[in-house]
């Protein structure tokens, strides 16, 4: 049996440092963001020197979205049940081992692989880091400061992953991409045991769900995979049919277990507040939109107006400064007032920036077409990562603050998935009717493109009333808490 009462020195390490733990968490956490993107501008340079085929080469990135989405649920359980530190720290082992052997690899099919093992350390780290963070400090400001920079950390890791891999390509070789994670993974588990105090769910005996950990993973790892696959093999190819409704068959059994088992991987009473389920789908809306903006703005960079792989990451440095300046800003509206306006205006600003990139010419420029676009979206993830944290966490109680964490990461992974997917999709369509009119090809691409850009534009409007009609306008600080006489976490100091 689990200790039950916690350890004063845990306690003292707790209320003592908490920003220092918290700046170790968020930078594990930046870590696992910036490896999303960070291949992106780097594929074609590791293409050539892998030997990649055309089609294969995609993988580099989808491998890691894949057992990263699909293992987040699994990974924020584990953390409740075994312990939040603990999980961090076998996630960065992964993780860190993963990322020096694709820095070390010779073959495409290895690094394939292993980006698949680096997404699933990454699953670990992610919901074990954030429900650290939520062990750490109490509900209300202190809190929603700490989510607030967590909020944003998460905006500027997408757009600072395309700035890396570009320098890193361009003056040390994309290897480098990975070996920087290597150092800052080992300093984190030095820093892990001395910082972070271990958190566990408080229970007399321990309950797993297996056959929902299993239905669960698996029907998101298949939905992630078809969604992927479905730009190139299309979407009424049998192959996609075939996965989605498999993927369905399987979100079906996984409700039904949930509904049956004493302690569900996934608890229904996380959907009970409109607050936590409005921002998990405002959160899948975000990084459709968002996500999708960057994946389609650097391909028009790159193919349309030449731009390098360092060039392009620069380009998008004016999202991540413009996030970061008003992220102070968005955390103290969040906090003084509700996430409801906030979360409105960021999902305003980030549908707006697209739309106005849609008028992009075959023959234009970055500052004429696409500086103010991005610096619009910009400041708009500010204002909707940063308050989507905030209420994807209120009211959540401490023995599920893992699993809540899981939650909101696997909607926003599935929302970047489903974007890109539906958005590539949209373009090649365009694009090719273009074509066959007797287009150019410049022209013909920038087409597909602005259709793309509609939809990363409708999608994050599509926000704004998800919003109105889910959020709860009562602030932060007052929000329900977690309730009950006694804490339901336990604090332990080994």
């Amino acid at each position: 049996m689990e200790p039950t009462h916690p350890d004063t020195t845990a306690d003292r390490t707790m209320t003592a440092h908490p920003w220092r733990a918290f700046a170790l968490l968020v930078i594990a956490y930046f870590m696992t963001i910036v490896d999303l993107t960070i291949v992106n501008v780097s594929l074609p340079t590791i293409g050539r020197e892998l030997d990649f085929t055309e089609s294969s080469l995609q993988w580099v990135v989808t491998a890691y979205g894949l057992t990263f989405g699909g293992f987040l649920l699994l990974g924020g359980r584990a953390s409740d049940l075994l312990g939040r530190r603990r999980l961090l720290m076998i996630g960065l082992v992964i993780f860190s081992v993963a990322s020096l052997a694709c820095g070390l690899a010779t073959q495409a099919t290895f690094l394939i692989v292993m980006r698949g093992v680096q997404g699933l350390g990454a699953a670990i780290v992610l919901p074990a880091a954030l429900a650290s963070v939520m062990a750490i400090f109490p509900e209300g400001s202190s809190r929603n400061q700490a989510l607030g920079i967590w909020g944003a950390a998460g905006a500027l890791g997408a757009t600072a992953g395309l700035l890396a891999g570009g320098l890193f390509t361009s003056y040390i070789g994309w290897p480098a991409i990975f070996y920087f994670n290597v150092p800052i993974g080992l300093a984190a588990l030095v820093l892990a045991p001395r910082l972070v105090p271990e958190t566990r769910e408080r229970a007399q005996r321990r309950s797993y769900d297996v056959l929902g950990a299993v239905s669960g993973t698996a029907a998101v790892t298949l939905l992630v995979y078809a969604i992927s696959r479905a730009p190139q093999v299309g979407w009424d190819s049998s192959q996609t049919l075939w996965l989605l409704a498999v993927a369905v068959a399987l979100v079906v059994a996984f409700v039904l277990i949930e509904g049956r088992v004493a302690a569900p991987l996934l608890p229904g009473r996380l959907f009970r507040s409109g607050t936590v389920l409005g921002a998990n789908v405002v959160g899948f809306l975000l990084t459709g939109s968002f996500y999708t903006y960057i994946f389609v703005g650097t391909l028009y960079l790159q193919q349309i107006l030449g731009f390098s792989p360092l060039r392009t990451g620069f380009a998008w440095l004016l999202a991540s400064v413009t996030s970061v300046a008003f992220a102070g800003l968005s955390q103290a509206l969040v906090t003084r007032f509700s996430p409801k306006a906030v979360m409105a205006f960021g999902m305003t600003l980030i549908g707006a920036g697209p739309l106005w990139a849609t008028q992009i010419q075959a023959h234009g420029s970055f500052w004429a077409d696409l500086a103010g676009p991005i610096f619009l979206a910009g400041v708009g993830t500010a204002f909707g990562f940063i308050p989507v944290s905030i209420g994807a966490l209120t009211g959540i109680q401490k023995s599920d603050a893992g699993i809540a964490s899981g939650l909101l990461s696997t909607f926003q992974q599935l929302g970047g998935a489903m974007g890109v997917a539906v958005a590539s999709s949209v373009a090649a369509s365009r694009t090719g009717s273009l074509l066959s009119l007797g287009y150019a090809p410049a022209e013909a691409l920038t087409g597909g493109f602005q259709a793309a850009l509609w939809v990363c534009g409708l999608t994050g409007l599509a926000g704004v009333p998800i919003t109105f009609l889910l959020i709860r306008r009562t602030p932060t600080d007052t929000a329900l808490a977690p309730t009950g006489g006694r804490p339901d976490a336990v604090v332990t100091g080994d």
